[in-house]
């Protein structure tokens, strides 16, 4: 028995595992064919979003739920369309690791910065009128920005 064991354990090894991605997320407060985050010049393209950053960004939005509107003016993005919306070249747009979510006055732009580092989002870009929220591990956390 013990040999089969490290027999098995010796073909695990060498095998290459790979992450399961339903095609189909379970997102209580967005729709599940993600278009809120398609670039506008590729349909479909919101399921390029990493499902780990949606996921966090579902139960965000169902920490404000009620108090204000979750709208997402931007998620994925082509290269194209980052480029005409002057978007920074290595953007975390164009991996599917960022969005940008409206906001209206000083109260919804507290909570969704508050929801956003309740759930782990730890790189926060503040505009007018709009909330930069990234996952982007190959740039520096914890920090917040303004534009």
């Amino acid at each position: 028995m013990l040999k089969w064991i490290k027999d098995l354990l010796q073909k695990l090894k060498g095998l290459r595992f790979t992450q399961y991605i339903p095609k189909k997320l379970n997102l209580k407060y967005f729709k599940n064919d993600l278009s809120e985050f398609d670039s506008p010049d590729e349909v479909g393209s919101g399921s390029k979003m990493d499902k780990k950053f949606l996921e966090k960004l579902d139960y965000a939005r169902g920490n404000v739920d009620g108090e204000m509107v979750f709208k997402i003016n931007s998620g994925y993005r082509t290269q194209e369309w980052n480029m005409k919306v002057g978007g920074r070249f290595g953007s975390s747009h164009k991996k599917g690791l960022a969005v940008d979510i409206a906001y209206n006055g000083s109260r919804e732009r507290y909570l969704l910065v508050t929801a956003l580092m309740q759930v782990g989002i730890n790189r926060i870009g503040i505009g007018k009128s709009f909330v930069h929220a990234d996952v982007d591990k190959l740039k520096d956390a914890d920090v917040i920005w303004l534009y």
